[in-house]
């Protein structure tokens, strides 16, 4: 592995456009679940889709009360080596965006700047009107939750729900273009803690691909784009961007 990670490293590096993309992989390390893995929260809930969470107040009783658990989750929480790595990298330099999938907020723990983190997915740290698209506080809802609030609903009567994007619900499309833009435009798109498979942004390293970018790929298990991969490392992400981290660091 030691020639992989110098090969990123020297990269890295090298002047041009990077991209750090990232999915639930990079936060496991932290104690966060996943969704789709055994054990990983949809072993655990079943998913609440979009049209139900508008149309009937049970699906919404039932979507705070799995949320309510994730949150508790996310507030226990810390950024680990993987996330500090790229933090690091950014503040560097050598590291022009963060792409991720993830809705924990943790790139933004880390240090990154909200403006230099694409959420695909959203984030379940913040709480959007579905009205009047007023943003309020996840302690906020935790308060109404515990007095017995089960469907907490915003001033102006529309229903509030975590800032992420549901099963059925419509993608960013801003964020969706921003990172469009800024694979397609990378000279180095590396890939961290994502199988690739959900779409939109699976499509992401494609792109980046298709315009020469050099491609690196951290995950644990296959990707669909393990075949077009300059570097495919399968070892944990944390320990990975760690040591990427170093060698960049140690190159005169």
């Amino acid at each position: 592995m030691s020639e992989k990670i110098a090969k990123t490293a020297e990269m890295i590096l090298k002047n041009g456009n990077r991209v750090i993309f990232t999915g639930a992989g990079i936060s496991t390390e932290s104690g966060i679940p996943d969704y789709r893995s055994q054990g990983g929260l949809w072993d655990k809930f079943q998913p609440v889709y979009f049209d139900d969470f508008m149309s009937r107040k049970d699906a919404r009783i039932e979507y705070w009360r799995q949320w309510k658990g994730l949150d508790q989750t996310l507030n226990q929480a810390v950024p680990n080596m993987g996330h500090q790595a790229v933090a690091e990298l950014y503040h560097s330099g050598y590291v022009q965006a963060v792409i991720t999938q993830n809705i924990d907020g943790m790139h933004q723990a880390s240090g990154i700047p909200e403006n230099a983190v694409i959420e695909l997915h959203g984030n379940a740290r913040r709480i959007r009107c579905m009205r009047c698209s007023a943003i309020s506080t996840t302690a906020a809802a935790q308060e109404r939750l515990a007095s017995g609030d089960a469907a907490p609903t915003c001033d102006c009567g529309g229903y509030l729900k975590p800032d992420t994007v549901s099963f059925g619900q419509s993608m960013p499309m801003e964020k969706v273009r921003q990172a469009m833009m800024l694979s397609e435009q990378s000279d180095l798109f590396i890939v961290v803690g994502s199988t690739l498979l959900v779409q939109p942004a699976a499509n992401m390293p494609i792109y980046a691909k298709q315009n020469n970018a050099f491609l690196v790929i951290i995950n644990l298990s296959d990707t669909p784009c393990d075949d077009v991969a300059d570097v495919l490392i399968r070892e944990k992400a944390g320990e990975v961007l760690d040591e990427i981290r170093q060698a960049v660091k140690s190159i005169p």
